[in-house]
């Protein structure tokens, strides 16, 4: 199975991700060229060698109306008419430890406009600001094959979202710099692209270190990592450690989390290439993310199964225990008719999870259950890879799950569309799938 490793060590960001990837194609200037032939408005990419402690990588760089994002706006102080007093929301200027893919908000809120930065500059009054429909439409005119297309707007939707969670304004009140726009699109879609080219069956990516310590904004000290970047990184596996300053921007964050099939550390794997994509600053340690693609085995791994038995629970109170021990992140619930003591008719109920959802599906149980005892078995698990696929209709999108390995491939369309689709033309399941 063809994996990819993604390294982390050093945080991430659109451009060192871009870099790295380029440095596992056999031509990546044929992608250069191909990238700057897609026509992304007046936007111009390079790359170039460089060197981190000694190790030789790559950096990629985007040049926007031959303009790099941090060599624009350095030259007059912030207006405070710029900011919102009444509803002051935290302009960050952060001095980040990589390049040029942070993007700039500005929301609209009382007629007062409100600049929001991930960067240490101030913004220009005649700049041109995108919404997001505005970012949609470019996208679209791009000419990318629809799986990237997707992908890039979904990733551009994570970072939209963020903002709008921190900001506390919908996502239609949240504007993109020209310049930032631009630059983001451009690593966002080269990264989607490339990713599209290498195509891994499996994407790992190691825990994220984010850095550790505060940046100023407009409005005090902002810790790190900063707001936006962690919302997107909820559910994800991220450390600070011993570097001062940001190392995972918002669209590295929002990248690796839409691309990644799991978090841990790398596989056992048969490496075939290997990618440095590099920051611009220089550090006690090497300034870059680290790609490995190689062959790994097919999917093995360690499930738990937590039982136990009750003899005092009707079956509405079990069947209400099995739907809140899935939401508990149990990854199969399940129950046994089993005789017990002085042979009473009970019911054992078992739960398949992840070792990390353990004490959440132990206190799930213990809550919803009237057991006083839980029983835990450790399991080999063999399973087969799965992705996932958009098919577009006629009558609508339909997911469809792709399972593979071993060997065997296998596809399955996702029930709930079939059924709609079904209900809504009033035909039957079996007469969807043959229209499909």
């Amino acid at each position: 199975m063809k994996t990819l490793y993604i390294d982390c060590g050093m945080g991430a960001a659109g451009d060192m991700l871009t870099a790295a990837l380029l440095e596992l194609l056999p031509d990546s200037d044929a992608f250069i060229a191909k990238l700057n032939g897609l026509g992304i408005p007046g936007v111009t990419v390079k790359k170039e060698s460089t060197e981190k402690c000694g190790i030789l990588g790559t950096h990629f760089s985007v040049l926007v109306n031959n303009t790099e994002e941090d060599d624009h706006m350095h030259d007059h102080p912030l207006d405070s008419k710029q900011i919102l007093a009444r509803h002051p929301l935290p302009l960050h200027t952060h001095e980040h430890s990589h390049d040029h893919d942070h993007i700039h908000f500005h929301s609209h809120m009382d007629d007062h406009p409100v600049y929001v930065h991930h960067h240490d500059e101030p913004e220009h009054h005649h700049h041109h600001h995108s919404s997001m429909a505005e970012i949609e439409s470019i996208i679209n005119g791009l000419h990318l094959p629809e799986k990237v297309q997707t992908d890039v707007l979904s990733v551009y939707r994570l970072i939209a979202e963020a903002e709008s969670h921190v900001h506390g304004v919908p996502i239609t009140d949240i504007h993109f710099h020209e310049v930032g726009t631009m630059d983001a699109v451009t690593d966002i879609t080269a990264v989607c692209l490339l990713m599209n080219e290498i195509a891994p069956d499996e994407v790992v990516v190691s825990p994220i270190h984010v850095g550790s310590g505060q940046v100023k904004c407009a409005h005090g000290i902002l810790p790190v990592p900063a707001p936006a970047t962690l919302h997107i990184l909820k559910d994800v596996p991220i450390y600070g450690g011993e570097v001062k300053g940001e190392l995972c921007t918002p669209t590295g964050a929002a990248l690796l989390k839409h691309f990644a099939t799991r978090f841990g550390s790398m596989p056992v794997m048969k490496p075939l290439a290997v990618g440095y994509g590099m920051g611009k600053k220089d550090f006690q340690w090497a300034n870059c993310v680290r790609m490995t693609l190689g062959e790994t085995e097919d999917h093995k791994d360690t499930i738990l199964e937590l039982s136990c038995n009750v003899d005092d629970m009707t079956a509405e109170r079990i069947g209400f225990a099995c739907e809140r021990l899935f939401e508990a992140g149990a990854k199969d619930v399940y129950t046994i008719p089993i005789n017990m003591k002085k042979s009473r008719p009970a019911t054992r109920i078992c739960v398949i999870c992840m070792d990390e959802e353990k004490d959440k599906i132990v206190k799930a149980l213990f809550k919803h259950t009237t057991t006083i005892g839980i029983r835990e078995a450790v399991m080999n698990r063999y399973v087969l890879d799965r992705k996932f696929e958009t098919i577009q209709t006629p009558y609508g999108d339909i997911q469809k799950k792709i399972s593979f390995g071993y060997g065997v491939t296998r596809t399955k369309f996702e029930h709930d569309d079939l059924a709609r689709i079904a209900r809504e033309q009033n035909l039957s399941i079996e007469e969807v799938i043959n229209l499909i």
